[in-house]
């Protein structure tokens, strides 16, 4: 297309000459190994640069403006003046935009579907109509509801690499319709299928064989084709089998054929990867069959709903190609939601799958059913969804129905999402942004700018691209804030506390007191953010965002510039941090000749534990804490502190506390409940396990450590020529605080 933006190669190196970017400790080796596509004509990965081009001109492309027949100059000139103002801060690492962007902006992948772009998505467990979408199954109107949309949506945004938040609250469970047939499933396989043998080990039966036994008249038939949509087709025609609506064949036995499906190791184009073969589908359809099958005559549970969404995601993670993330939102007075996860066989088998939390509300008080099982299992988590319909920022007071069709959120809790929306993110880094000397307002307006465009993609589902154009949420986060405060304001946001009595808790509670000067910065920089989406809709002719600022937990994109994590406090000042790799990873060996310690995992055959020593920024400074240290209440108190004057949707946080804190989740959620959108805890476990991804280590440990490290990653391994190998990854990491959700 004429009208596109390029960045000039002439630009492009003065960056390279004048920038250098803020790689972190592990900056390098989590980017090359996470986010740097393979360039199949040169037989290599991508460098820096060549990522960041591809990213910050997929974007910029996506302005509408260049899509019409004559595009005015000047529109030329102030979009290639963004872009080079995008690359010089990306590449400088001051902004970031999403893994999700990093891995699939600018690609062939990005052009045929823009739900690639989108981190995460929520999805309402209740029958819903495919619309006039890319999926649809050929037995059902577009206008027709069946028990299997909210599944195929989920299925479908997972295997896209993005995760998905689901609800299963009681109102949505209420409208699915009684199991009324038992569906016999058999799933079928040609011998000449080089996945013959695999497949039949997980009960698939020879083709040949049941076609001398049976005939395909009598039977519903259906070739799964290789492709997901396939996938995602097999297990809805399966799932709507057993309701009369939408079983418009009145048969009851079943037969898909798996035999065109990719065997285990072959390259899957576009997303990136290798396919895990047809066995997982194979278990998951059998798995799902069962159970519905067990409910014949009686109404499924959220208990039930919330299975089937995690036997989808247990089959999207199987061949480590993608990393699937689910929170399941239920409702606070369901018992058996809340203690679902300590039927241990279940966990281990598929329940592992989902982060799991309730929905409450302001009046809600009775937390303590809800501590008992954090303490428990970690679990569940809790979301207000009134605060999140009616409020934005705190400070900004109550404004009725302002996100009225929230119903649940994506996997970090960072944004209350409507059905069938995905959020939509971007980190900038304040921190690194004054350490290059670039101006802090630009950052966010650029960061806001570049989100807001996202929201022009072109999208699969009818459901979302309603959502999408009416809402244009956009989520500008910031991470590295304990750094930032340190460097900037040579303080914490919180700066001590009251004990003062709360009327509407009849007790007395520790009222946090915030710093003034930085409540005024994050105010500052939060109108920066709503004036720029103010200028920029008005120029693409569009409504405005429906809200605009978040904050993620940002764990992988965090890493690569070295910064703490979201509002979360350093894991210690000095640690070691364990990151995995196949054995075969082509960085082992310059990682081994720079001197970092590494071990054979002793969780996972065929992978090797490489040990980081990490310093935390400002490790020294008298006002740092780190989440070891910190305590449950100022955890707390940070986080409304940021929902009040920074975030007008959620703040991800996952408030580590000790045995000693246990004791006060309960009266602490109960005194934010006015304030906090969505809050989970984890213990703090403090390295005790063995290879444990983070283990503390003194300031004398640090540096013995450090001193046995020489030489630059990057630079060893250029040197050693090594022959650049395709479709590795780290294993094991996440972009969230507790794994919960996809890198890319």
């Amino acid at each position: 297309m004429s009208n596109e933006i390029e960045l000039s190669p002439q630009y492009i190196e003065k960056v390279k000459q004048t920038v250098t970017p803020h790689w972190g400790e592990l900056g390098w080796v989590t980017y090359k190994r996470t986010y740097a596509r393979w360039l199949e004509d040169q037989q290599r990965t991508e460098n820096w640069d060549e990522t960041v081009k591809r990213v910050i001109e997929g974007n910029i492309n996506l302005d509408p403006r260049l899509h019409q027949e004559e595009v005015a100059p000047a529109v030329i000139k102030e979009l290639t003046a963004e872009a080079e103002a995008l690359f010089k801060m990306v590449y400088g690492l001051a902004i970031v935009p999403s893994g999700r962007n990093l891995w699939i902006s600018g690609t062939n992948y990005q052009k045929r579907t823009g739900d690639s772009l989108n981190n995460c998505w929520f999805i309402a467990i209740r029958p819903q109509a495919y619309g006039n979408s890319h999926i649809i199954p050929s037995y059902l109107k577009p206008d027709e509801k069946a028990v299997s949309m909210p599944y195929s949506f989920m299925f479908d945004e997972s295997m896209k690499g993005g995760g998905v938040g689901f609800s299963v609250v009681k109102e949505n469970i209420a409208q699915i319709p009684a199991v009324d047939q038992k569906i016999k499933l058999e799933v079928v396989i040609d011998r000449q299928s080089q996945s013959y043998e695999d497949a039949l080990m997980v009960g698939a039966l020879d083709f040949d064989e049941w076609k001398a036994k049976n005939n395909l008249k009598d039977v519903v038939y259906y070739e799964i084709p290789d492709t997901r949509e396939g996938w995602v087709l097999a297990n809805a025609m399966m799932i709507d089998m057993h309701f009369n609506s939408t079983n418009k064949f009145m048969k009851q036995h079943l037969v898909l054929d798996i035999s065109k499906i990719r065997a285990k190791g072959t390259k899957i184009h576009g997303f990136g990867g290798t396919s895990s073969g047809p066995m997982p589908l194979v278990e998951l359809l059998n798995d799902v069959n069962n159970l519905l099958n067990n409910r014949v005559g009686a109404h499924l549970s959220s208990v039930d709903c919330t299975d089937i969404g995690n036997l989808i995601g247990k089959t999207v993670v199987a061949g480590n190609v993608r990393r699937s993330a689910e929170l399941a939102l239920g409702s606070n007075d369901d018992q058996a939601f809340i203690t679902m996860k300590q039927d241990q066989e279940k966990l281990n088998h598929h329940r592992w799958a989902s982060n799991n939390s309730v929905a409450v509300d302001s009046q809600f008080t009775n937390y303590q059913p809800i501590a008992d099982s954090i303490q428990h299992n970690g679990e569940p988590g809790i979301l207000n969804l009134e605060l999140s319909q009616n409020y934005g920022r705190i400070i900004d007071g109550r404004q009725p129905g302002i996100d009225a069709a929230i119903e649940g959120t994506n996997p970090c809790g960072e944004i209350s999402l409507a059905n069938g929306e995905p959020c939509n993110l971007f980190d900038v880094f304040p921190y690194i942004v004054e350490q290059q000397g670039w101006d802090l307002k630009q950052a966010f307006k650029l960061a806001a700018r570049y989100t807001k465009r996202v929201t022009f993609s072109k999208y699969d589902w009818e459901i979302s691209r309603e959502i999408i154009h009416k809402n244009r949420r956009i989520g500008v986060s910031m991470s590295g804030i304990q750094d930032w405060l340190l460097n900037s304001f040579h303080r914490r946001a919180v700066k001590g506390f009251e004990e003062v009595y709360d009327e509407q808790l009849q007790q007395t509670i520790k009222k946090p007191i915030y710093d003034e000067e930085i409540c005024q910065k994050f105010d500052e920089l939060y109108q920066t953010v709503v004036a720029a989406d103010l200028e920029y809709s008005a120029e693409l002719e569009c409504a405005m965002s429906i809200k605009h600022t978040t904050v993620k937990p940002s764990g992988t994109v965090a890493k690569l510039a070295g910064v703490s994590e979201g509002m979360h406090f350093h894991y210690a000042g000095y640690l070691i941090q364990r990151i995995r790799f196949q054995d075969t990873d082509p960085l082992l060996p310059a990682l081994k000749k720079c001197g970092y310690h590494m071990e054979p995992d002793i969780y996972t055959p065929h992978t090797m534990c490489v040990e980081f020593p990490l310093r935390a920024a400002y490790a020294d400074n008298d006002q740092f804490v780190s989440a070891g240290d910190v305590s449950i209440e100022e955890q707390f108190a940070t986080q409304a502190f940021l929902q009040t004057y920074w975030s007008d949707n959620a703040v991800s946080c996952t408030i580590t506390f000790k045995d000693d804190e246990a004791d006060k989740i309960a009266s602490l959620f109960q005194q934010y409940r006015f304030i906090t959108k969505s809050t989970s805890l984890l213990p703090y476990f403090g390295g005790e396990l063995q290879q444990a991804p983070k283990q503390p280590i003194s300031k004398t440990e640090f540096k013995e450590r450090k001193a046995e490290i020489a030489g630059n990653p990057e630079q060893v391994f250029a040197q050693l020529n090594q022959t650049d190998v395709k479709g590795l990854e780290l294993i094991g990491q996440s972009d969230c605080e507790g794994g919960a959700c996809p890198i890319k």
